[in-house]
């Protein structure tokens, strides 16, 4: 009987010290995601006053954004989706929001920009999204607003990223999203920046 209390209570404490762990773990990111907000509306402020000289610096060669560093704000209005995007795809920065990947253009530049996020944090209605919907970026390029032209499923292994010559948003997030364990798969959504009319013809669908 008391070998029987000792192993209950081992579970027990075991069972308790996990369930804090992944406690202690989504705090963490929740707090870095707030963080990392905070940051975001205060660098939008200072462009507010750096505008006057973006021409000038629009010619010189802008530096690449450090790890962990929030380099745009991704909605998606078809999921309730409102999330600050943070330089990095490590595990860190992806615990926090939407990670860039590096070496990727920033949202709204010319080149593919690519987002990733994992499908049971950030991502985790993306199952609801369709071709057609709305997607809309904020980054230092300036706000874009996209449509979604294409979803498919691959391979987690298969190579499924390409850089792009005109301009492209690609997110990413494993599958199925709904998947106990490592998923074996992972969906690519793209978009394409569209115009204010068709973007409204894309919100109603």
């Amino acid at each position: 009987m008391i070998v029987r209390k000792l192993i209950g209570f081992t579970f027990f404490v075991s069972g308790g010290l996990l369930l804090s762990f992944v406690a202690g773990r989504y705090a963490v990111g929740i707090a870095r995601a707030d963080s990392a907000r905070g940051a975001w509306d205060a660098a939008q402020a200072q462009r507010a006053v750096a505008r006057a000289r973006a021409v000038a610096l629009s010619r010189a060669p802008q530096p690449a954004p450090a790890d962990g560093t929030p380099i745009g704000r991704l909605v998606i209005p078809r999921i309730d989706l409102d999330e600050i995007v943070l330089e990095g795809i490590e595990t860190e920065d992806l615990n926090a929001g939407p990670g860039h990947l590096p070496g990727s253009v920033l949202p709204g530049e010319r080149g593919n920009s690519i987002v990733s996020a994992h499908r049971d944090r950030h991502f985790n209605h993306f199952d609801a999204l369709k071709v057609g919907d709305t997607v809309v970026t904020e980054s230092r390029i300036g706000k874009t607003t996209w449509v979604i032209v294409s979803q498919r499923v691959v391979d987690k292994d298969a190579r499924a990223l390409f850089r792009t010559s005109d301009t492209t948003l690609t997110l990413t997030t494993c599958w199925p999203i709904r998947y106990v364990g490592s998923a074996p798969s992972r969906l690519i959504v793209t978009a394409k920046p569209v115009r204010r009319g068709e973007a409204r013809v894309a919100s109603a669908n």
